[in-house]
């Protein structure tokens, strides 16, 4: 049964990275796969902090035929505009509005920020309406959409879905984005109130799904929606691993130089990295919940290890400033979302680092990837955080901001390849059993239309 669906958020494709990448895929499936998908959204900005290239801040409408070359065609349209108009499947609509990007968030700005977008798209939003969509399916952040979405989703008859990838609220008041118990308790009630308002609230993972509970979620509106990996991406070969899952302790690749993936991930020649050199990668944003600071600390007592770190957010600049002066420290800009596998490929180790403070307020979506590319992860997480348990069985878990821990755990993994391999095929097999996008985004297609038909 093919549907209405309109999506609604700040964050979309082409970012790339967290929310937007997740909610770009998540549309164009959707699309490709019949129904009828239009995304309110903003200008790509994040994690950069500004209006990508190519892109005006204004309003605007994009139309993209989401079908794939061999998809059948039911009808005679070849331009996806005039098609999208007919209400013809396989087009996703895209309207852009316009927001304030500050070149430095933090507090009060980031609050602006949300805001600036959340009144720019009001307009549009109700103008759905007589388009009388299925479901309106919002994302936070920003929770400051939330109330568009569901008086939207009220007044076309459609049912309205919450999907937590932060909890932003309690982010930025454990964070020290925003301060006052009472400004807190204000706010947080207002948060419980509006989650009351929608059909279906669902998050990613265990502990923020029993954290919805907590904030008054009805058990049987709260959902999980994991994020994804797209597997196919990375390819399986014959002994189930990715294909570039191969470390230089396994013989049957000495004819690369000692190292199994060197001609599947071009990123070490490019580097001028060694080829028997054991490379720690960081890739994703840089910004204030990953805690990045630690980082320099451990290349500092780490000088064996090549370190790499790939983003953009506004925390970089700072690592850059405490990497000076590191040799082992190379630095890129984010790379193409088709490279992803390559890049993932090029590591030995992944590096988690979360702050203290963050812990179970989001489940770093970076996490995908790594596992995917069947490499250990080391990550700074709490006991009995969900990261933690997610960690300790593909990777080693060291306390948050200990950046001795930190390099000791790098250490022991760099000088055991058998270990590095033991533990990425056990991330592997986790991923394959649990985050196939696939199989993720063909259980929520079957959960939207379950809640369509109530």
């Amino acid at each position: 049964m093919t549907q209405k669906i309109l999506l609604y958020g700040i964050n979309f494709a082409p970012e790339l990275t967290g929310i937007g990448k997740y909610t770009g895929e998540m549309a164009a499936w959707l699309a490709a796969r019949g129904h009828q998908v239009r995304v309110v959204t903003a200008p790509p900005y994040y994690p950069a902090w500004k209006v990508g290239e190519g892109f005006g801040n204004g309003y605007t409408v994009e139309v993209m035929d989401c079908r794939g070359a061999g998809a059948p065609r039911n009808d005679d349209e070849p331009d996806p505009s005039l098609r999208a108009k007919r209400g013809n499947p396989g087009c996703l609509v895209v309207y852009r509005c316009p927001l304030w990007v500050p070149p430095q968030p933090g507090g009060i700005k980031r609050l602006l920020h949300l805001a600036s977008f959340a009144l720019s798209s009001l307009p549009v939003m109700l103008r759905q309406i007589v388009w009388r969509p299925d479901v309106v399916w919002v994302v936070e952040p920003a929770l400051f959409c939330a109330p568009a979405a569901v008086v939207v989703a009220r007044l076309s008859g459609a049912r309205a879905w919450l999907h937590v990838q932060d909890f932003e609220v309690d982010a930025a008041f454990d964070l020290g984005l925003l301060r006052g118990k009472l400004l807190r308790g204000l706010v947080a009630g207002a948060e419980r109130w509006l989650m009351r308002r929608f059909d279906v609230v669902s998050t990613i993972s265990q502990r923020m799904h029993q954290r919805l509970l907590a904030k008054g979620v009805a058990p049987a509106k709260a959902r999980m929606a994991v994020n994804w990996v797209d597997l196919a991406a990375f390819g399986v070969e014959g002994d189930g691993l990715p294909r570039c899952a191969r470390n230089d302790s396994q013989p049957r690749h000495r004819e690369a130089e000692g190292r199994g993936d060197l001609g599947c991930s071009g990123y070490r020649v490019q580097l001028g990295i060694a080829p028997d050199a054991v490379v720690a990668l960081y890739s994703g944003n840089m910004g204030g919940k990953q805690g990045l600071e630690v980082l320099a600390d451990v290349a500092r007592l780490c000088p064996e290890v090549v370190f790499v770190f790939c983003g953009n957010g506004a925390g970089r600049a700072d690592l850059v400033a405490r990497c000076q002066g590191l040799a082992n420290v190379l630095l890129m800009e984010l790379q193409p979302v088709e490279r992803l596998p390559d890049l993932l490929a090029m590591a030995d180790i992944h590096l988690l680092p979360q702050r203290a403070d963050a812990a179970d307020l989001v489940m770093p979506s970076k996490l995908t990837g790594m596992l995917a590319s069947a490499r250990p992860v080391v990550a700074t997480a709490k006991p009995g955080t969900e990261l933690a348990k997610v960690v300790q069985t593909c990777g080693l878990v060291v306390p948050p901001e200990d950046a001795i821990a930190f390099a000791h755990a790098l250490k022991s993994l760099a000088a055991d390849p058998e270990l590095r391999e033991r533990l990425g095929a056990a991330g592997f097999l986790y991923a394959q059993e649990n985050l196939d996008k696939e199989a993720v985004l063909a259980k929520f297609e079957a959960d939207l239309q379950g809640v369509v038909l109530g």
